[in-house]
This record gives C-alpha cells, structure tokens and sequence, in this order.
C-alpha cells in the first residue's frame, strides 16, 4: 500500500459555514456536512468538516475545524501553510478572491519546477497553490 508522509490536515476557523463555502468554490470540491461533537472530559466541543476523500490511503485528507481556544487566523502567524495542488495559480487566485479570501503573494517560480501562490483565506489562515506548468 502507498502511503504520502502526510495523512492528515486541519485548518481552523472562526466561522466554520463561511470557511466551508469558501474551500468548496476554490478548490472546486465537495466538502462533508458540518457535524458537531459533544466534547466532554477536558475536550473541547467543535464542529467539523472534512474533505470528501473516503479511506483511500493514497490520497491526503483534512478538515475544517471550529473550536474554542483556536487562535484566530491574522494571515502573519504562519504555524503550518497547506498548499493546493492546481492547474494554474493564476486561476486558483481568481476563485479565492471570488471567495472572500485575499492574493498575499501573486504567482512566482520556484525551484521545483514550478509556480506557487500565497494567498489567505476567509478566516485569516494562510493557504498556497502549486502548478508544475503555466
């Protein structure tokens, strides 16, 4: 079985509805329901919503999470950046602005070959693209 050296993602949010819309129209995917969790015995309740990628290992999975005691996403606290596969930066750009979210950094080329962009989401996390062509 293959496995990528990364399994699992979680980006934070304030507003976990707003967060949700946002992602499903620039990543162009389904992500599940919101569902709530009790909490309970030191855990704090949240409120999740994973991207739909079912229990193929193959793939890196994540979600959406909304909890308190997060810290507030201010697009300078940089702790973990999450970078997007796509076609063209350029067109993952226009999709988050359409979104709500915010270009930090325009398409540039990096060594690997490639393109990233830097940009922010609608709750202040950072996000990045990556192409190999365009």
């Amino acid at each position: 079985m293959k496995k990528n050296i990364i399994c699992w993602f979680e980006i934070y949010t304030k507003d976990i509805d707003r967060a949700r819309k946002f992602y499903m129209h620039v990543l162009e995917l389904k992500i599940n329901n919101v569902v709530e969790t009790p909490g309970g015995a030191g855990i704090p309740k949240l409120k999740i919503a994973s991207f739909a990628t079912g229990r193929d290992s193959s793939l890196v999975s994540g979600a959406l999470i909304e909890m308190d005691g997060t810290k507030t996403g201010d697009e300078k606290a940089i702790n973990t950046i999450v970078y997007f596969p796509t076609e063209d930066c350029s067109t993952s750009e226009k999709r988050v602005l359409e979104a709500g979210g915010k270009v930090l950094k325009s398409k540039f080329p990096v060594d690997a070959p490639g393109y990233c962009s830097l940009c922010a989401d609608t709750e202040g996390n950072p996000i990045g693209f990556f192409s190999f062509d365009n």
